[in-house]
């Protein structure tokens, strides 16, 4: 469900707008999700602590940056941008017919969605170890 709106980009090209929208429906909701569940484990494992809501909080909003940035706006935009241009070079460089190009775009995206995981994950990763992390470490020090 993760890669939901990767494959929806992917696609883009061939099916309805709506269609690739609904695929950042469902991606948003595994999203959600999993921050829901980070923050129940969160609440599990400090039953006893009186910290308990901040814990929570932080596992909530760190899941559902990292998901969202990792999981959903960075893929998606990637492979929107991967796909446009792929549908425009085959358009320019190729006489293969529309649905030709189409598809083969779409085959482009979703041979791209394995070489781009690692990389983007590694980035935010990065970019909330660099900046938002730096709060809740702050919060941990002082407690």
């Amino acid at each position: 469900m993760g890669y939901a709106n990767e494959v929806g980009e992917a696609f883009r090209a061939l099916v309805p707008v709506s269609a690739v929208w609904a695929s950042y429906a469902v991606a948003t909701a595994y999203v959600s999700a999993d921050a829901l569940d980070k923050g129940k484990k969160a609440a599990a494992a400090h039953t006893e602590d009186h910290g308990k809501a901040v814990r929570v909080a932080v596992a909530v909003v760190d899941t559902f940056v990292w998901q969202a940035l990792a999981s959903v706006a960075i893929p998606g935009f990637t492979i929107n941008r991967v796909c446009a241009a792929s549908l425009f070079l085959l358009g320019k460089t190729t006489r293969w017919p529309l649905p030709v190009r189409k598809w083969t775009t779409t085959a482009i995206g979703l041979s791209t969605i394995p070489f781009i995981i690692t990389p983007i994950d590694r980035s935010v990763d990065f970019l909330l170890d660099s900046s938002l992390r730096k709060l809740y470490d702050e919060g941990e020090k002082r407690e």
